[in-house]
């Protein structure tokens, strides 16, 4: 946004006007015109220089009043997402909440008939390609784990050879480590799949570093279902199960643990529990990019009990920067609690939320655990697995609706969205299904007719577009090239009736939501590429726009029980929405992700850059 349409003096606001802002002189240009002035003068004029300066200095165009308004200089460039007033020329803010949104004359014949004075209303105008839209939201992040993640990035590395490498590289840049061999090694990122060779990695290829041998090292995957671990941390946990359900605990030839781990069997490992610098540290990484990429709300999937404790304290001393929903994680292991525990409703002024529970029903596809109907295309031996009995699913779950829980399942493969949606069939018989919005996390493979229950049965569908792109490239060898038509099937969820939450996974895939967007109506990398060609992956399957936006704004407030206060830019709701540097909803596909985001503000004030 332009910093020079502001007007210090509320008698000059309603007149501002871009042709009446003086430009700005550099050094060079102000001192060939000083030269040509006498003393008396020249004090004058560095006078008059110096209130300029002051004028128009950027600590002063980021003051906002308590009332203001946000509007483009011509055209109706904010996109609202409603329906009655999809775009508008003007925003106007009162405290924390919207007041009026319309054109620039009718919003101020409005605030006039308030009984106010013209003059008393700050504007500030956008710059010529900016555009506005609503606070955007992730449905599906992972806050405190994306903060860890940042310590060791794994996901550069091509080879077994290049991440042990980096884990190399991490032990010799922090003497704390380097000089305590006991310290635990904790990285994440790692892809198999996206190697020259597809293979799992072994405990000896870390021994195979003298840097890295005999240390405790827990590596994650990429998709967040996989340890990859030192011989230490075998030794450190023994003894190992033979099996565990839920899980796998990959073997060599001779029967012993080989380095990797999957899903419940990551549950067998014990690592120091962080302390609360380790979570602050972790919350401030996650912020500064939360903000920056426009985020003003996240749906965190899964809150376990250090987590919750660590944001419920955090709220109360009112130093949550965004809005969190959070999603209590559940063991099956523990007793049922959703009688005992009461829902964290607009903590913080708003700020928290944790009123749902999330239940892992298989694992991942990129790791082989999705649950199947049939053998994996590239794996015939085995149909991956589940990580809970549905029994318990058909426990459980309707215990959690009855207590007032909103309960969200992760599902992969097509058999466990089949268990998952059973369970939602026989537990909203005869419920208010608006009161208990019921989700589907992932929703990655559906049979048709499964698609077509989604909707009828009025199950939201929490989606990620970039595990389509990411997932693209080996996803028919895995499941042959008839059932990958289920996969990522976005437009048939829509069209069979669900309503779509859009988030990332972070720090499975990228966090920016732009990057979702861009998947989603594109069905294309990046780089514009994709198994199809440039036409996109199933191009069938995108998203419209304006679909993906609602995705990540009013369907995904409407996920998060918080449509009547947040989602779209409507008179009453809360003032959360983002300056973008350019049209998205009209620029070529290609410049999409050069997008930056200009400023985000919550609840009228500006958390990142500046209005």
């Amino acid at each position: 946004m332009s910093e020079l349409h502001k007007c210090q003096d509320p008698s000059k606001i309603a007149d501002t006007d871009p042709q009446n802002v003086l430009p700005s002189r550099s050094t060079s240009v102000l001192s060939s015109v000083l030269s040509g002035f006498d003393r008396p003068r020249l004090v004058i004029l560095i006078f008059l220089a110096a209130f300029a300066a002051w004028f128009l200095s950027p600590e002063e165009t980021s003051s906002l009043s308590h009332s203001y308004a946000v509007c483009s200089s011509s055209g109706a460039r904010i996109y609202t997402v409603d329906h009655v007033v999809p775009n508008a020329q003007c925003l106007v803010v009162d405290g924390s909440l919207i007041l009026d949104i319309g054109s620039l004359d009718d919003i101020m014949a409005r605030w006039v008939a308030r009984g106010r004075l013209r003059s008393s209303l700050q504007i500030r105008y956008l710059d010529k390609s900016s555009i506005v839209v609503p606070g955007l939201s992730d449905s599906h992040g992972h806050i405190l784990e994306y903060g860890a993640s940042r310590q060791l990035l794994l996901e550069s590395a091509k080879t077994i050879k290049d991440t042990v490498a980096l884990v190399r590289q991490h032990i010799l840049d922090n003497d704390d480590i380097l000089n305590d061999p006991s310290k635990f090694v904790e990285g994440s990122g790692w892809d198999h799949t996206s190697w020259p060779v597809e293979e799992w990695p072994t405990s000896d290829d870390l021994d195979m570093d003298p840097i890295v041998r005999g240390r405790p090292v827990i590596l994650q995957s990429k998709d967040g279902h996989a340890f990859w671990l030192s011989k230490e941390i075998f030794a450190l946990n023994s003894p190992w199960p033979l099996e565990i359900e839920g899980g796998v605990i990959m073997k060599d030839s001779s029967g012993n643990p080989s380095g990797v781990v999957l899903d419940k069997a990551q549950d067998l490992v014990q690592k120091p529990a962080p302390t609360e610098q380790d979570l602050l540290r972790r919350f401030d990484a996650t912020v500064k990019d939360v903000l920056s990429y426009g985020l003003t709300s996240v749906h965190d999937a899964g809150f376990n009990p250090v987590s919750l404790e660590f944001f419920t304290r955090q709220a109360a001393a009112g130093n949550l920067p965004f809005r969190i929903y959070g999603m209590r994680y559940f063991n099956e292991n523990d007793p049922y609690w959703g009688n005992l525990s009461e829902p964290i409703i607009n903590a913080g002024d708003g700020r928290l939320n944790a009123r749902s529970v999330k239940i892992f029903a298989d694992g991942a596809l990129r790791s082989g655990g999705a649950a199947l109907h049939e053998p994996y295309h590239d794996n015939p031996h085995t149909k991956g697995f589940m990580r809970v009995d549905p029994k318990v699913l058909a426990d459980v779950v309707p215990k959690f609706l009855r207590d007032g829980w909103q309960v969200n399942i992760h599902a992969i493969g097509d058999y466990a969205n089949g268990v998952v949606l059973d369970t939602f069939e026989a537990a909203l018989k005869d419920v208010d299904i608006t009161a208990l919005r019921p989700r589907l996390e992932h929703a990655q493979i559906l049979t048709q007719s499964d698609l077509e229950r989604v909707g009828k049965l009025g199950v939201i569908s929490s989606i990620q577009p970039t595990h389509a792109i990411s997932d693209m490239w080996f996803a028919e060898e895995r499941l042959g090239p008839e059932r990958v038509k289920g996969l990522y099937a976005f437009r048939s969820l829509l069209d069979h009736g669900s309503r779509l939450a859009i988030g990332s996974d972070f720090p499975v895939e990228d966090m920016n939501p732009l990057a979702g967007f861009h998947a989603a109506i594109t069905r294309l990398s990046p780089e514009g590429q994709s198994p199809n060609g440039p036409s996109g992956w199933f191009p069938e399957q995108r998203l419209t726009r304006m679909e993906a936006l609602r995705g990540m704004t009013i369907d995904a407030a409407y996920a998060s029980f918080t449509e009547d206060s947040l989602g779209s830019l409507v008179p009453g709701k809360r003032a959360d929405y983002v300056v973008l540097s350019q049209d998205i909803m009209a620029v070529p596909v290609d410049q999409i992700l050069s997008t930056k985001v200009q400023a985000t503000v919550i609840d009228g004030r500006v958390a990142f850059e500046q209005v």
